[in-house]
């Protein structure tokens, strides 16, 4: 029981704590809507998409929430524009502002005197340097999170099967699919100094899909991903502090993990189903 107890017994373990509990709240509730529609891969470039906006922020020495704020409004923006105004698919868009805003970013960010340790922060945030307005905007923003699912929730639900009927049935698809980049991308913005840029992706998209495997009711999926990101916090933490790894890569480590094995139990599960009707 020490073993476990005693990473927590320092204050700033117990900051990385909490921040990591909203974090994994946060995401489980933003990351259910982006499995069930589909938009992962928008997820992961907008993680990317942020990085010239902070690094711009790094340079000019102002706070970076501001410049990942503006550069994820230019990435859906962008992305919107190729989707709209040309024959491409969306994913075109996607593709082609992720390897560019990426590849802004590193440019911008190699510029800087400290370009390795400034690339590290961005891409892999430093969750045991949370701080207490860190904290507090985390949870505003689970919150605000929490409140938008709950008015846009047959909005959300009717996009994610079908955007046909949705429009059919005056949900305002449009609308539902803008509200869904602005709750990734103010994900993103808000958890890429303590999880990282790259690492907050994980954690999007990980509890979720596992979650998914093993309910379906959308409600279930968001309580049962909370409770795997939870568990992936505290086990991550524990061993961060015990094997000294590095903690945001050692919670998303094992939050993937756990989409594994239980993608591994539903297949023997479903394997003996199958055989059961043979056998009686």
């Amino acid at each position: 029981m020490d073993w476990l107890l005693e990473p927590f017994e320092f204050a700033f373990q117990q900051r990385a704590l909490l921040a990591g509990v909203l974090a994994g709240l946060l995401t489980s509730v933003v990351g259910t809507w982006v499995v069930i529609r589909g938009m992962s891969f928008m997820g992961d470039a907008v993680a990317h998409g942020i990085i010239p906006g902070v690094a711009i922020a790094l340079v000019l020495g102002v706070n970076p929430l501001w410049g990942a704020l503006a550069a994820g409004i230019v990435m859906v923006w962008g992305i919107n524009q190729v989707h709209q105004h040309t024959k491409l698919s969306a994913d075109i868009g996607i593709g082609l502002l992720f390897v560019g805003m990426l590849s802004l970013g590193v440019v911008i960010i190699s510029l800087t005197a400290s370009f390795s340790v400034s690339i590290t922060a961005v891409l892999f945030g430093d969750l045991l340097g949370v701080t207490t307005g860190g904290i507090l905007l985390q949870t505003v923003s689970l919150v605000v999170a929490a409140a938008i699912s709950v008015v846009m929730y047959r909005s959300f639900l009717a996009l994610a099967f079908n955007e046909a009927k949705a429009e059919m049935m005056d949900l305002r698809p449009r609308m539902a699919h803008l509200m869904l980049l602005a709750l990734i991308t103010g994900t993103m913005v808000v958890l890429f100094q303590g999880v990282g840029a790259i690492l907050v992706f994980g954690l999007l998209i990980g509890p979720p899909a596992t979650a998914i495997i093993l309910v379906r009711r959308v409600v279930l999926v968001m309580a049962v991903s909370a409770v795997i990101a939870v568990f992936s916090v505290v086990s991550g933490l524990v061993i961060s502090y015990q094997f000294s790894t590095a903690a945001s890569a050692s919670i998303v480590v094992i939050s993937v993990a756990l989409f594994f094995v239980a993608l591994t139990g539903s297949r023997i599960r479903d394997h003996f189903r199958r055989k059961t009707p043979a056998l009686a």
